[in-house]
This record gives structure tokens, C-alpha cells and sequence, in this order.
């Protein structure tokens, strides 16, 4: 059976299972990373090198890097469908996943650490506060997308809207952080919460 590394408050773990639920997919999942270790082992390291959560092991086959997790199974079980059968159509899903790594993640992740997992020296002001504006104009820029589009990638949900979705589920989730409004963008996450994948795997509690 596909396995699957890593502990379920994972925003990047949480990519992989949501996609596994909208393919119908089992996997066995372990915990591992933070408080659970395994991801520091040399075994684990072989595989994963970063040393990070989620990795999967297909069969034989290994992977790391969650993004590039969801389009394999995307495309291993789910062609033509989360993963589009239209070659630009797919362009536009990649696309978003792409931007979700070089743009949105790391502001909300340092405004999620200082907040959520706060270190031992206290949250830092001046970081979130950065992170926060950094976001903001992040969460505007796909606002405006939204406002055309149904969907990252178009008019149907497809993998595109997984990591961006995912992640965009946690900057809305941050307590005590001002946002703008966000109306098409909030519409979006609406209607990705009348999926069963995602409110299992993404509408959880920040921890």
C-alpha cells in the first residue's frame, strides 16, 4: 500500500492527503517529523535528504517535496481529471502550485511560526508584520484572479487549487491578523469546503 511520512498538522502533509481523498486513493500514513522523529533517521534520509515531511513511498518508488507528490498522483490516478487533460489547462494548475512555493508559503509560514509555533524568545513584531503585509498582497493578487475564475486553473477544481488552497486555509485560519476582504478569494474557499477532502485534510486546527 502507498505510504505516506508525516504528522497531519503538516500544511504540506495535508497537500498530499487532500489530494489522495479527491482520487479515492488509501494510504498507510506515519507519523513523522517535529515530535515524532523518523525524518532524522538514516533511512529516512537516504530517501529524503531535506529530511522533511511528507515523503512517499509508491511500491518501490520514493518522493519528497509535496507539490511534486500531488502531481504524480495526480497524474498517476487522476488524468484528465485533478490533473487536466488540457496541456494549458494544466500549464495554469502548475502555474499556481508553482506560485504558492516562490510567493504565498513563505510569508504565511513566518507569520504560522511566530503565532502558532511560537520560539522560546517570544513572537517577533517586525516579522509578522512583514509577513503579514507580504501575504496580504499575495492573498490580493489571487483575489483578483478568483474574481474571473471559479478555480486557480479555470472554470473546474483541478490540483492546482490543493497547495494554494491549503495554504491559503491557514493565513485565513491566523488569529488576530488583519486581511483585506478578500470576497472572491473567500467565495473560492467556499466552495472548496463543500469538499469532503478538504475539510478532512485542511480545515483543521492550526497547531
Amino acid at each position: 500500500m502507498l505510504k505516506i511520512w508525516g504528522r497531519t498538522n503538516s500544511v504540506n502533509v495535508q497537500k498530499v492527503l487532500w489530494c489522495l481523498a479527491e482520487l479515492g486513493v488509501a494510504c498507510e500514513r506515519i507519523d513523522a517529523g517535529l515530535e515524532f522523529g523518523h525524518n532524522d533517521q538514516p533511512w529516512y534520509l537516504a530517501l529524503n535528504p531535506n529530511g522533511r515531511v511528507p515523503l512517499m513511498q509508491d511500491g518501490e518508488f520514493s518522493l519528497w517535496e509535496s507539490n511534486t507528490i500531488v502531481r504524480y498522483l495526480a497524474a498517476k490516478h487522476g488524468l484528465g481529471a485533478l490533473c487536466p487533460a488540457s496541456l494549458e489547462t494544466r500549464a495554469h494548475a502548475e502555474r499556481w502550485m508553482d506560485w504558492q512555493l516562490s510567493v504565498l508559503v513563505q510569508p504565511v509560514s513566518v507569520v504560522f511560526w511566530n503565532l502558532i509555533r511560537t520560539p522560546a524568545t517570544g513572537p517577533d513584531p517586525q516579522a509578522i508584520a512583514r509577513g503579514t503585509a507580504e501575504a496580504n498582497r499575495a492573498a490580493a493578487l489571487l483575489d483578483g484572479h478568483l474574481a474571473r475564475h471559479a478555480f486557480v486553473a479555470g472554470g473546474a477544481f483541478s490540483m492546482g487549487d490543493i497547495p494554494v488552497g491549503a495554504t491559503i486555509y491557514r493565513w485565513l485560519a491566523l488569529p488576530g491578523v488583519e486581511r483585506p476582504a478578500l470576497t472572491a478569494l473567500r467565495a473560492w474557499q467556499e466552495r472548496l469546503a463543500q469538499r469532503p477532502g478538504f475539510r478532512a485534510h485542511a480545515m483543521l486546527p492550526l497547531s
